[in-house]
């Protein structure tokens, strides 16, 4: 309704598997090579993303690749594969780091980044190299890939003529969603939040079609379709000077985002939390991150930069989480 059909499907969302293909202790930890905790906590998310994870395990992409130079899909594949099929206790993530300027210009090798924005950027460069050799792919079709058919969903936009009443929806694909944590203490509230109707006038004034000139509206942004991971960053940096939301934002083990779809009549539509990343510091400039994972054994570890060790639920519970990563 409203969006354009694609006119291929670039990857069979039936050949997804939700569920660990094979069940393990976890893998490695990752050597920290100079200012690189925010990437080590990203792809230690991503390494125990199950469908991501079983996919690199298969060897499918590498297999048929013809990409030459950088390609982040056949770096993934084969971080993945070694984190957790090797027997080392520590793995130096070296081709990330000596291929960081093609994942984001605003990296360096030396300097601390963020872990949100490395995570949009590996997002986005597994993205762009998922879609290479497909030329002239309509948008919607981008929207097959593997990692859209992982990570991606739909946001539906009604806009509401406060004059005439006029309605026009829009539709945007997302890989994660931004959360605004300034005033709710709870996911659940934040996300509330962000699907309650927000006043457009002043300087957000829109043009109404119908009545042909500016006037004030509202805007009621929903989950249209829901992604198979749902990645939500709790927003912490304050404003622009690097300030940061220091406070406890509770989040539960399992999360139905039925009562923020467009349509919420229906079954619940349940996730399960499976992986986090906490950052430790008083400023967002400064500071560390390490993050929690649940390894295909179905246990909780703490990983931080080279050091792995188990850890149970009500301990996970109980962070100050920045990014939260929930599976269906």
């Amino acid at each position: 309704e409203g969006m354009a059909l694609p006119q291929r499907i670039l990857f069979p969302p039936e050949e997804i598997c939700m569920d660990w293909q094979q069940r393990q202790r976890p893998g490695a930890g990752l050597c920290n090579l100079g200012s690189t905790c925010y990437i080590n906590v990203i792809l230690q998310c991503l390494t125990y993303t199950p469908p991501l994870a079983n996919y690199f395990l298969s060897r499918d992409h590498s297999q048929l690749c013809h990409q030459q130079g950088f390609c982040m899909m056949c770096i993934m594949e084969a971080h993945v594969r070694k984190v957790l099929c090797s027997s080392a206790s520590v793995i130096w993530p070296r081709a990330v780091v000596r291929d960081l300027k093609f994942i984001g210009e605003e990296f360096e090798p030396d300097m601390a980044g963020d872990a949100y924005e490395f995570l949009r950027c590996a997002l986005e460069a597994m993205q762009r190299a998922c879609l290479n050799g497909s030329s002239n792919v309509d948008i919607s079709s981008q929207t097959t890939t593997i990692i859209h058919q992982i990570f991606g969903g739909f946001l539906k936009s009604r806009v509401t003529c406060l004059r005439c009443q006029a309605v026009s929806d829009s539709y945007k694909a997302f890989l994660h969603v931004l959360l605004d944590i300034k005033a709710p203490s709870s996911l659940t509230t934040a996300l509330e939040d962000f699907v309650t109707s927000k006043k457009l006038d002043g300087k957000y004034c829109l043009k109404c079609s119908k009545c042909e000139k500016k006037v004030n509206a509202s805007e009621k942004v929903t989950v249209h379709r829901v992604p198979k991971v749902f990645t939500v960053c709790l927003e912490r940096a304050a404003d622009h000077t690097g300030k940061k939301i220091s406070k406890m934002v509770e989040y539960p083990e399992y999360l139905d985002l039925r009562p923020y779809m467009s349509d919420t009549a229906g079954e619940p539509l349940l996730y399960s939390l499976y992986a986090l990343v906490v950052h430790s510091g008083d400023t967002c400039l400064d500071g560390h991150f390490f993050c929690y994972t649940k390894a295909s054994n179905g246990l909780w570890y703490k990983m931080d930069d080279e050091s792995v060790d188990n850890c149970g639920i009500h301990a996970v519970l109980r962070q100050q989480a920045y990014l939260l990563f929930y599976a269906r």
